[in-house]
């Protein structure tokens, strides 16, 4: 849930820790992702797709509490969720992970030894509940005997969004399997809409202008098409580091803007000079390698560079999946 607040350290220019989850699954043999919509009046990537997310809360990084109330201990958060990161910091973005997946999403990564649908149901409308407190999520977690899955957590990227946004985010994105027996239901507030989707099919429908695609989100769809089932995914997000954090560049034309990627040869020019005629005809079709994204009229698509770039994400091709 992205609240209304500056920077941790009053800098609004400073990236505020932030924490995603990837929400997969396998349906009909088609593995999907879930995607919400964010509310047009959102102060963050408004009426984008993204996935459940937000800010790290202080309350996220009360590590001697909550080292009681997950299910790894200090050398299991080191070997899963760590890399480089601390334990204390691995812990915090991971409770944030799980807090804002069960705010926004409705679904809550967390076991109990009396845990029913009455159990779920129950945190499912406490976190609707208006004016919710600070705390609440560290409350209702102890007090009601509940374990959040750590486990189920697995390490895939770490983005920081690029300066010149109107806000700037230090995010890690998690993926994790969506738990049986729940249903992704959107907060209605921050997001007011929710679907399962097909990697590749989110990617046809975000070049057509149908589901407009935050730039994370459209790269990590591109990334996630090229796994066949839910098993090989998850068994690749296992073996995943956290990598250098990847801050792209933001270059504002006189109409929309493009993202230049780390990966594109061009990134540490002082200067690349770009056109939206040129960019127009330089629209990619889904399946092919890219390094920067144009936005123009709400929708952010992937176009070619106007030179060779030093490493391309690895795309599958030709290969639509089901919705």
């Amino acid at each position: 849930m992205i609240r209304s607040r500056t920077a941790q350290d009053g800098n609004p220019d400073t990236p505020t820790p932030a924490a995603t989850v990837i929400l997969v699954r396998e349906h009909f043999g088609d593995l999907q992702v879930y995607l919400l919509e964010r509310s047009a009046t959102s102060g963050f990537m408004a009426g984008n797709y993204v996935f459940p997310g937000g800010m790290v809360d202080a309350e996220d990084r009360s590590f001697q509490l909550w080292q009681n109330c997950v299910d790894l201990d200090r050398d299991g958060i080191a070997q899963q969720l760590g890399g480089n990161l601390s334990v204390e910091e691995a812990m915090a973005f991971s409770v944030a992970a799980i807090r804002e997946t069960l705010e926004e999403a409705g679904v809550f990564l967390a076991h109990s030894q009396k845990i029913n649908t009455d159990e779920l149901e129950r945190a499912h409308q406490l976190r609707l509940t208006p004016k919710l407190s600070r705390d609440w999520f560290k409350k209702f977690t102890v007090s009601e005997g509940w374990k959040l899955a750590l486990s189920k957590l697995c390490r895939w990227s770490h983005w920081i969004t690029p300066q010149g946004m109107s806000r700037r985010f230090d995010t890690r994105f998690f993926l994790a399997a969506m738990p049986p027996n729940q249903v992704c239901r959107p907060d209605t507030r921050e997001t007011t809409h929710g679907l399962w989707i097909s990697p590749q099919k989110g990617l046809v429908d975000n070049l057509a202008g149908e589901i407009p695609l935050s730039p994370p989100t459209l790269i990590t769809l591109h990334e996630l098409v090229k796994y066949h089932s839910l098993e090989d995914l998850i068994k690749a997000a296992k073996r995943r580091q956290w990598g250098k954090a990847l801050l792209p560049r933001l270059i504002r034309l006189d109409q929309g803007a493009v993202i230049v990627e780390p990966w594109d040869s061009m990134y540490h020019h002082k200067e690349i000079h770009m056109s939206g005629d040129e960019l127009a005809k330089a629209v990619l079709p889904v399946g092919k390698s890219f390094s920067r994204i144009w936005y123009n009229n709400g929708i952010w698509r992937p176009v070619k560079s106007q030179t060779p770039c030093d490493r391309h994400i690895p795309i599958k091709k030709n290969n639509e999946s089901k919705s």
